[in-house]
């Protein structure tokens, strides 16, 4: 298959698909207009991306696009319902930087606590101001939220439990059971974790459900002086009520995601949050350690391989949960040229629209069984001439 890398993938990545008989494109530059040419001229099956923006302008470059790999965990960036209509795959690979931000969370958290940068930066400038600098509160103790429970969240929490401090959580899943499994007090929402944390750390999914979860009513709940950490996706936080936090509450924030973010790699930068005394803000690096790039690539090889072996797509994210399938046609049929094509004839006359299919093989290869999930109304006299076929055993009608 044709690879097209559209961010930087890392070597390990791009030597595993290229041993596995892939062609490579990789074209880490690449954005915008020169994006879109780059895939009409390549004409990849396969687009592999970071933090790249997809729209539906690049996925019409290229009429060979089947499948997206995000080397990562959310997948935001991807025109999702764009990829789902043009029939397009999209996995991406999840867990795999998991350690990498949560890396990065305690960094933040360390950072704000010492005001590692404003110490370095005044060193740099010639200022020596030990006095100021020396009346760090310290984390040990403190206690530490976390709202969102995934990867991410599970690894942070047993990084800061590392350093003493006690930790509060919540989640949508996260049950009692869990809860004591990783020693952590599971609190009833975002805001009793608010209300309850001396840190606050964010690790949800960017989700319609989760946009600006963390609103003024979130940062209303804070204590003043809070520490407040960012290293999911900016859409989660309200910046506004952020500000006032800041502003008016004493709360600090380490963020490594931001509203409206560049798209591009290198340039300009003209962010309000970043010039504020009381922000901390990274270039979303979280998941930039050489360790979590080679687990992502790897992870990407696995899928864009097993795609090619078999047809199957790991970690997919498109797929319809519940289908549209009111029944199930099962036919046991014998394994022979011809058979499924009489079958599916019979369906399109009967207007059943198929929604989900296999054909399973039994060993000898002698005889074989369909599945065919399809919307429609049943109708006997097209299940008896199915089972009337020379070449079909059996077939049976099943409601969903």
């Amino acid at each position: 298959m044709k690879v097209f890398a559209a961010d930087m993938l890392a070597e390990r990545g791009v030597l595993g698909l290229r041993e596995a008989g892939h062609t490579v494109v990789v074209a880490p530059k690449a954005s915008g207009e020169a994006l879109v040419e780059a895939l009409r001229r390549e004409q990849p099956q396969v687009l592999v991306v970071r933090s790249m923006k997809v729209n539906s302008a690049m996925m019409d470059a290229s009429p060979s696009l089947e499948l997206i790999v995000r080397a990562g965990a959310g997948y935001d960036t991807i025109d999702v319902e764009g990829a789902s209509q043009r029939g397009i795959f999209i996995a991406n690979c999840p867990g795999k930087n998991a350690a990498a931000v949560a890396e990065l969370t305690v960094a933040l958290l360390l950072a704000l606590d010492r005001r590692l940068p404003d110490n370095v930066a005044d060193a740099r400038a010639g200022r020596w101001n030990k006095g100021l600098y020396a009346k760090a509160s310290g984390v040990q103790g403190k206690t530490f939220g976390v709202v969102g429970v995934g990867n991410i969240g599970e690894e942070v929490i047993r990084r800061v439990r590392g350093l003493g401090m006690r930790v509060v959580a919540w989640s949508r899943s996260l049950t009692d059971a869990a809860a004591a499994s990783l020693g952590v007090v599971r609190m009833a929402s975002p805001l009793d974790v608010a209300a309850a944390a001396d840190v606050v750390s964010l690790h949800v999914a960017s989700v319609p459900a989760t946009h600006h979860l963390a609103d003024r009513a979130f940062f209303e709940a804070m204590q003043p002086g809070t520490l407040f950490i960012n290293t999911t996706r900016g859409s989660v936080v309200d910046e506004a009520a952020l500000r006032w936090a800041l502003d008016e509450r004493g709360v600090r924030a380490g963020l490594d995601v931001f509203e409206d973010e560049p798209s591009y790699k290198e340039g300009a930068l003209d962010v309000p949050l970043a010039r504020h005394p009381h922000v901390y803000l990274t270039h979303h690096i979280g998941a930039s350690t050489q360790q979590a790039q080679d687990a992502t690539a790897a992870e990407a090889v696995r899928i864009i391989n097993t795609y090619a072996d078999i047809g199957h797509v790991p970690n997919c994210v498109n797929m319809e949960a519940h289908s549209p399938a009111t029944h199930l046609l099962t036919v046991r049929h014998v394994d022979k040229v011809g058979v499924l094509a009489a079958v599916l004839d019979e369906v399109r006359k009967a207007h059943w629209n198929v929604q989900e299919m296999e054909n399973l093989v039994f060993a000898g290869a002698k005889a074989a069984c369909a599945r065919i999930r399809f919307d429609g109304e049943p109708d006997a006299a097209v299940v008896g001439r199915i089972t009337g076929h020379p070449d079909v055993l059996a077939a049976t009608l099943i409601p969903l």
